[in-house]
């Protein structure tokens, strides 16, 4: 038996399709790269941009012909974007002959859900659970090995759908992260490990007794053994100082971090629910400059944002000509059905939206270049 995984969106969901992959191979089942081999065709999915979604219905109706010449492939849809019931919906009454729709939380239960639709049962479940502590992985990111240490979301970002399809956060207990990355690290094949989170800096204020994240850095960094240790991604309200000192101090962490400012104007960032301010976030980069001269810092910013003036963009521009980052990801706000953003008045119009992030992303050409020819 073989299966065929399709994965979209970031690293989380790559990583989940490890899992799942995992999982199938535990069931008996080996990799294909070609659908029309395979018995099982797994879409891991993404919510987070409209244009995935787009894709993922595209490609799942293309698979109509392959149902039809083998009644037994198994066609199965999870993730983000089924963890939405009405998405979850219009999938399954727009391609009836998909067997299994489930959200991000029922994706370890795979195997039992196969078996189901092998009894003759159509699956649709996007109930909330736990975080699965024993898993398989079937880890396919050449040397690096990817750690989830968290789930979930509470920022409630007025622009992101995350916490409503992922949740809230729910932290793993340390014991089972550092268990985790010594048999990682035993088995010899993994030269970095990248820790994973929707924001990995507030990991551990919901267990008992809280554990800090520059504590479990630290902690993992005790461990013996020849690694490099990153991890992705922080949020700014949360980027203690605790956290800088543990990049600076310890030799094992990587000297990078991926901090999304999202915008440099104050109002903007106050409709976006940031939860901190331009000069905020300036003095975090000030302080992460002054302890980790050598660090390379990297962001995300959303252009457009429903309201937002000219004069509030260029805000954005010389919050990046005062950075002077690594490098940037730079996106066109598009509303995301169920956020509070859908909803807000004065929407950008997609030209302007267009000629901001080409500007955007030519004033950091700019900085590259000027970077190159120092």
């Amino acid at each position: 038996m073989k299966y065929h995984i399709v994965t979209y969106g970031c690293q989380m969901n790559v990583h989940e399709s490890e899992k799942l992959a995992g999982i199938l191979e535990n069931l008996g089942y080996q990799p294909t790269d070609r659908r029309e081999d395979a018995d099982i065709i797994v879409f891991n999915t993404c919510a987070i941009r409209e244009g995935a979604e787009d894709r993922v219905f595209g490609n799942v109706g293309n698979l109509k012909r392959l149902k039809k010449k083998n009644k037994d492939l198994i066609i199965a849809v999870c993730g983000c974007m089924t963890q939405k019931e009405q998405t979850a919906q219009k999938l399954m009454a727009t391609f009836p002959f998909v067997d299994i729709v489930i959200g991000t939380f029922n994706m370890p239960k795979l195997g039992y859900y196969i078996e189901a639709v092998k009894k003759g049962r159509q699956l649709e479940i996007m109930q909330e659970g736990e975080i699965d502590e024993v898993l398989p992985y079937k880890r396919t990111s050449g040397d690096n090995a990817w750690v989830n240490i968290m789930q979930g979301c509470n920022n409630f970002c007025t622009y992101c759908i995350v916490p409503y399809v992922k949740g809230r956060e729910k932290s793993r207990k340390e014991e089972n992260i550092l268990k985790e990355i010594k048999d990682i690290i035993a088995e010899g094949k993994y030269k970095k490990i990248t820790l994973l989170g929707q924001n990995v800096n507030s990991y551990g204020k919901d267990l008992s007794p809280q554990v800090s994240f520059a504590s479990l850095l630290r902690d993992i960094c005790r461990l013996e053994g020849d690694f490099t240790l990153s991890f992705m991604t922080s949020h700014p309200k949360d980027l203690t100082d605790d956290v800088i000192d543990a990049i600076a101090e310890e030799d094992k962490i990587e000297k990078f971090i991926h901090l999304p400012a999202q915008s440099g104007n104050n109002r903007i960032l106050k409709l976006m629910n940031r939860k901190y301010t331009r000069e905020k976030y300036l003095e975090i980069i000030d302080k992460i400059r002054a302890k980790i001269p050598n660090a390379r810092i990297t962001s995300d910013f959303i252009v457009g944002f429903p309201s937002e003036t000219e004069d509030e963009f260029n805000d954005t521009l010389s919050l990046v000509e005062r950075v002077k980052y690594d490098s940037i990801f730079a996106f066109m706000f598009s509303p995301r059905e169920g956020t509070v953003a859908e909803h807000m008045e004065v929407q950008i119009p997609l030209e302007v939206k267009r000629k901001r992030v080409n500007k955007l992303l030519a004033l950091e050409k700019k900085l590259q270049k000027e970077k190159e020819d120092d």
